[in-house]
Parts: C-alpha cells; sequence; structure tokens
C-alpha cells in the first residue's frame, strides 16, 4: 500500500462496515466471487481478534509461558532440576515483549490488508454511517468525505469490552481500571493485579502476569470460575491456578473502588440489610484492576437507528444465511451474537458472501469449537454432558461417555514433566455419543497442548462420525491425539490404555 490517499468509490455492489475476521473474510470471498468489493474501517485490519484479542493474547501466555519455566528452571539450578536443565539470570522485560507482540500484529495487519487488495478489494481507512439500507456515509481516518451507495451492506463491526458502571475504565488513586485491549500494551508488570470477572478472557491474561510475577486474585460472581463448563472439565485448571497462587474469590462480586484498590461483596445473592452487606464488604488493594465481565455488540456509530433493524436483544438478528431484517443488508461476527468467536465470524463471512453471489449456502452452529488458552487448556465442541443428557433423553436415548486421562499419554508426559498429582490434574480426553447409534455428539479436553485437537473434534461432529470410526481410525504415536482415540474406545467398552 502506498501513502497516497484511497480514492472512495461513489458506488459498490459490496459495502462491508468492519475489516474483522468477519468482514475481511467476506470482503475476500466476495472478490472471489466476482463481485466488486469495499471495506471500509478506521482501525488496522483484523479487528478485535487480531489487534487487541486473540493474536495478542497469545503471544502473551506464550512469553509468560517461556519466563515461567525459565524462572523454574533457575530456582532449581542449584539443586537437581527436573529436566537435567538449570538457568541462571534469569530477567524480564516487557516493554520489549510487548514490541514483539506489536510486530506479529502488524505483519499480519499487512498480511490482512495483502489479501483484501489481491483479491480485488478496495480498502477505504475510515467509518461508514448508513443513511438507510443502500447509502453510507463516508468519513476517512484523514478527513474527507463522501457519499457511497451500495447494492449490498455487511454489518460486521464486531463488539468492544463491558465496562461496569460503578468501576469504569481510567485512571485512579491506585494505577487504573483496564480491558483486555489495556492488559495487552502494558510496559511494566503489575505487583498486585485483581481481575473481575472469571471467563475465559479473565483467567487466560490473570494466568499470564501471575507467570510473569504478578500477584493476581480473581474475582467472579458465580459459585466457580469458567461455569459455562463443567466442573470436571474445569477443575485441572482450578487446581493450577491455585497452585501458581492465583486467589479465586467466587461467589464475589465488584461493589466500586477504594483509594487503594477494589472493594468487593463477598455474599452474592439474597435481599439483605445494608449493615450485612457492608460486613461483607473488603478491599482488595491492586496496582491494576483488569474488568473482563463480558463484551457487548457494536451497535453505535454506523447507523443502526437509520435503518431500524429488527434486534435480538443486544444483538442484530439474522437468518441462517446472515440476512437480516432489511433486503441487502447482512450481518456477521460480534454484533450478531454469541459465541463471539472470530472462527464463527469468519465462517459467518464466507456464507455471507456467497449467499449474496446467489449461491445456496447457510450457516450451522453444531460445530464450533471453543478453547480456553489457559495452562492447562481446555477445548469443547459440540455438546457438553448436561446438554447432552437433557437432549437425547428428549430423543428417547441416553450419553454413553467415553474418558481418557492424558496422564497415561506418553507425549502429554514429555510436555509436562511437572504434573504431579492425581490423573485428573494432567487433564483428560472426553467423547460423549448417543447410546443407540453411537453418534458423537460431543467432545471435550483439558490438558497441556489440547488446543491443537480442535479441528479433530470439530471434524469428527460435522463429519457425522460414530464411536467405532473414531476408534478405528489409526491415530499416530505418540501423540496427544491418541486421547480421542482412547475415549472413544473406553466409550464402546474396549479401552486398551484406559
Amino acid at each position: 500500500m502506498t501513502d497516497r490517499p484511497t480514492a472512495i468509490p461513489a458506488s459498490t455492489q459490496v459495502l462491508i462496515i468492519g475489516g474483522g475476521p468477519g468482514g475481511y473474510v467476506a470482503g475476500i470471498r466476495a472478490s472471489q466471487l466476482g463481485l466488486d468489493v469495499t471495506v471500509v474501517d478506521p482501525e488496522p485490519l483484523g479487528g478485535t481478534c487480531l489487534n487487541v484479542g486473540c493474536i495478542p493474547s497469545k503471544a502473551l501466555i506464550h512469553a509468560a509461558d517461556e519466563f515461567a519455566a525459565a524462572t523454574a528452571r533457575a530456582v532449581d539450578a542449584g539443586g537437581s532440576p527436573q529436566l537435567g536443565i538449570s538457568v541462571t539470570g534469569v530477567g524480564l522485560d516487557l516493554a520489549a515483549t510487548m514490541t514483539w507482540k506489536d510486530d506479529i500484529v502488524s505483519r499480519l495487519n499487512a498480511g490482512v490488508a495483502g489479501l483484501l487488495t489481491r483479491a480485488g478489494a478496495t480498502i477505504v481507512p475510515g467509518r461508514a454511517r448508513l443513511s438507510d439500507g443502500k447509502t453510507a456515509e463516508i468519513v476517512t481516518v484523514d478527513g474527507r468525505t463522501a457519499t457511497m451507495a451500495a447494492d449490498h451492506v455487511v454489518i460486521a463491526t464486531g463488539s468492544v469490552p463491558i465496562e461496569l458502571p460503578h468501576i469504569p475504565f481510567g485512571p485512579t488513586e491506585f494505577g487504573a481500571v483496564i480491558s483486555s485491549t489495556e492488559a495487552l500494551a502494558l510496559q511494566e508488570v503489575p505487583r498486585r493485579l485483581v481481575v473481575v470477572g472469571g471467563g475465559y478472557i479473565g483467567l487466560e491474561l490473570g494466568q499470564a502476569y501471575a507467570k510473569l510475577g504478578s500477584r493476581v486474585t480473581v474475582v467472579e460472581a458465580e459459585e466457580r470460575v469458567l461455569s459455562i463448563y463443567d466442573k470436571r472439565l474445569t477443575m485441572p485448571l482450578t487446581r493450577s491456578l491455585k497452585a501458581l497462587g492465583v486467589e479465586l474469590l467466587t461467589g464475589s462480586k465488584a461493589a466500586g473502588l477504594a483509594p487503594d484498590g477494589l472493594v468487593i461483596d463477598t455474599g452474592v445473592g439474597g435481599q439483605e440489610d445494608r449493615a450485612a452487606s457492608d460486613s461483607r464488604r473488603r478491599t482488595l488493594v491492586a496496582d491494576q484492576v483488569l474488568v473482563t465481565v463480558g463484551r457487548r455488540a457494536r451497535t453505535d456509530g454506523w447507523g443502526l437507528a437509520n435503518i431500524g433493524l429488527r434486534m435480538n436483544g443486544r444483538f442484530v438478528a439474522i437468518d441462517a444465511r446472515g440476512h437480516t431484517s432489511m433486503k441487502d443488508v447482512w450481518a456477521i461476527g460480534d454484533v450478531t451474537g454469541e459465541p463471539m468467536l472470530a472462527h464463527r465470524a469468519m465462517k459467518q463471512g464466507e456464507v455471507v458472501a456467497e449467499a449474496i453471489a446467489g449461491l445456496p449456502t447457510a450457516f450451522d452452529q453444531r460445530a464450533i469449537p471453543a478453547i480456553v488458552f489457559t495452562d492447562p487448556e481446555i477445548v469443547s465442541v459440540g455438546l457438553g454432558p448436561d446438554q447432552a443428557a437433557a437432549e437425547l433423553a428428549a430423543l428417547g436415548t441416553a450419553v454413553v461417555e467415553g474418558r481418557f486421562n492424558v496422564a497415561a499419554n506418553g507425549r502429554s508426559m514429555t510436555l509436562r514433566p511437572d504434573q504431579g498429582g492425581s490423573p485428573v490434574d494432567a487433564g483428560f480426553v472426553r467423547v460423549l455419543a448417543r447410546a443407540d447409534n453411537h453418534l458423537v455428539v460431543g467432545i471435550q479436553a483439558v490438558g497441556r497442548g489440547v488446543a491443537e485437537l480442535a479441528a479433530a473434534f470439530g471434524l469428527a461432529i460435522e463429519m457425522g462420525a460414530r464411536l467405532e470410526d473414531i476408534a478405528d481410525t489409526v491415530h499416530a504415536h505418540p501423540t496427544v491425539g491418541e486421547g480421542l482415540a482412547e475415549a472413544s474406545a473406553a466409550a464402546l467398552g474396549r479401552a486398551v490404555h484406559g
């Protein structure tokens, strides 16, 4: 790309508002199908995921893992280190780590721009505000304005972090209240970090900073962290967090700010008098308070009020093809609701592009992997055990479950030589299937390296695999993926290594 200002087309066949995972994929696919495409976004291409979410957080997590491993070896240097490796002089320059992270993001930004350009799409750095379903007012980042007509509009505006009114983002007397965006740009490791919200974002970042040296406390209103998953699946992570020194305050909520930190109420629920409520309050001293209570759809700034789309609660309502309530207006990604995942948005982008081009297509949500990139990692595809039991009971059958503890997996042992504890601490792979015909309906895993199994899990459910299909497929040895075959065999009552 050159420094010359991008020409703003007077018209386009497909106007895509937002260049995140959904928007840029929709742009590339629509261009491949011969459509004239314009993508408008004021931010670097790639959206939240690439710029301030998925990619930079994984870079920070990797750096934290490397630092923690090196620190552990340095501590062992005076004795007999478990791996036979010892190091001295371990240090951390977080600013340099962030520079490395930013370089990765910049290269991927350029890569996305290159893909769109090569496909033939026009990229306009700026904001688009719809006047109606066919017209948008464009304001570029360098201040130019124009009106653009479009045959089709794709809304891909994404989401933003939810801000709690009583603890707003910004500087405080003790430090700052920050979102995940600021947490991925810190130049120094906070001595005391309080994380509000025990979902995957809070735990990923909280654990990373704990490994980098922060004293971390997680405040969660539910009775346990990651409550969207069953307790058995999250137990290894809970034990890992506690072993790392992370304090988990469940059944608690943020009540406000104090001069030295965050005030919390440890007695969530129930209608009790104010005196009782005050007696349950305590202050968590902090240098930074990281709020990760979720994200909300970005429904402001692009002209929603001017076109009056039907909403599904706080989200833009769509059908299976991504079509909204207005003719030739489409929506994809976080602005359309949960799960707010980049890979969901990407697939929706492909579907919408194909639908606009007149191809027969639809979006099927049965096999969307969800991954928690903590240590250990958690991955889930399809139905969990409780949901599977309920849905299959309604169909007149039951759930058959197979589970394989990765403590018995050779490759897992080499990845986690310090696992110790009970077999469940190392994690497991679990397969859920119909008892009547062995059709696989859900697969979950927890353990080191299991995130890379998401593709196999998703493929099994998407292709309608049965337990026999997986168990009879030769899995390479030694790999963590062997656990999938072992769990399937266990469900059939013929486990060899379980």
